[in-house]
């Protein structure tokens, strides 16, 4: 096996690295204070093709996939956990997922404004009262003959209430469970009986907008279905498995962020006449932190490198997004126990990291979920693919 990156993507790191501390570094703090998603950093990730992974070039895509996207994503959380969500929302979650089950027209239609960020993307599966459990969903999606009226709601959407074009899932066959569901392509903005609004009491991320959707007797046209009618759980199910490595990305960027913090603080603070990286206790988590990271990088790259290989990786994906999001917690955590009562402080970026480490844990599937799909893989009760 080769671990060293190729040219390109030594190339593509360093970019993502300069990007961050030149563009998002500077304005950081007082986006965080402001919860200010700044929509002109979005135009420039995507004017350097940040979201082209993982798409062909004829839909303007760059040529490169899954891996160089981690690549990128990782380097970008080292400095916000908050601007890691793009790629999900602009990327891997609607553009590969049209690009795998839309039309052409679709494809052509889409898919290069999300790239181009033209058009701010989003998927919408949680809802008030559904969460793992997907099939539950309330949202419904019923035949008029010439349109789709949904109604129903939707929370904790990234981009709900900025997003132009995203995915909807629905329920048009209650009785058939989970193979009643279907996957919509919408446009809030665009879309009478549709009202979005913003969620600001979060704990983390606070530069990426969160937010509600609802819909009241909205209708859209009946060529706004992806797939086919009632193949929506397959779709979603797939979508989740590539945008869990864009999670886990950002997984071991916070981690990295928050290790490379602690032990810049652990070479500056004294005590007792001496830095405090000097001491065992301390250098003991730093060793556990370092440990863990390089595990979860290793992981991370491996469940990109089979996804751009076409080889089954459901399960190294949920390892990867797991052992990668309790690790970025862990390390946030003995970040601040590091940096001590200044840890507890806005005016260092510890508790920033910490914070946005633990959404990780729940979006894309909880790590509870992943668990699930691990053992239930492990034990041959259900195939990976």
């Amino acid at each position: 096996m080769h671990f060293g990156f190729t040219e390109e993507q030594q190339m593509m790191q360093d970019m993502a690295k300069n990007f961050a501390a030149n563009e998002i570094l500077p304005t950081l703090e007082e986006d965080e204070k402001e919860h200010r998603f700044r929509v002109e950093i979005l135009e420039k990730m995507g004017a350097l093709s940040f979201f082209g992974c993982a798409l062909p070039e004829e839909v303007g895509g760059n040529g490169f996939g899954f891996l160089e996207s981690v690549i990128i994503a990782e380097q970008i959380a080292k400095v916000s956990g908050s601007w890691r969500l793009p790629f999900n929302m602009q990327n891997i979650g609607p553009a590969v997922t049209v690009n795998h089950f839309g039309t052409e027209e679709q494809k052509q239609r889409f898919i290069p404004n999300w790239i181009s960020t033209k058009a701010v993307g989003f998927f919408a599966m949680t809802e008030p009262n559904t969460g793992s459990d997907v099939v539950s969903m309330g949202t419904t999606a019923t035949d008029k003959g010439d349109h789709w009226e949904l109604n129903g709601q939707k929370m904790w959407i990234s981009n709900a209430h900025v997003g132009d074009w995203g995915l909807l899932y629905a329920v048009t066959d209650r009785e058939a469970k989970h193979k009643g569901l279907t996957c919509f392509i919408i446009n809030p903005k665009e879309t009478e009986g549709v009202v979005t609004s913003a969620i600001e009491t979060k704990l983390g991320l606070h530069c990426a907008p969160t937010g509600e959707i609802a819909f009241d007797g909205a209708r859209i046209p009946k060529d706004a279905v992806l797939g086919e009618v009632n193949q929506g759980f397959p779709i979603c199910m797939w979508q989740l498995n590539n945008t869990r490595i864009g999670c886990a990305a950002g997984a071991i960027g916070i981690a990295g962020g928050a290790i490379d913090a602690a032990i810049n603080y652990a070479n500056e603070r004294k005590q007792f006449g001496q830095k405090i990286g000097s001491y065992q206790m301390v250098q003991a988590q730093i060793a556990d932190m370092v440990a863990e990271h390089e595990a979860a990088r290793l992981l991370v790259y491996r469940a990109a490198w089979l996804k751009d290989q076409g080889l089954p990786n459901q399960h190294e994906t949920s390892i990867a997004k797991l052992f990668a999001s309790e690790a970025a917690v862990h390390a946030a955590s003995d970040t601040m126990k590091i940096f001590g009562s200044y840890g507890f402080s806005t005016e260092y970026p510890a508790e920033r990291f910490l914070r946005d480490a633990h959404s990780l844990r729940a979006v894309e599937g909880t790590s509870n979920i992943q668990k699930l799909i691990i053992s239930g893989i492990s034990l041959g009760d259900s195939q990976n693919r």
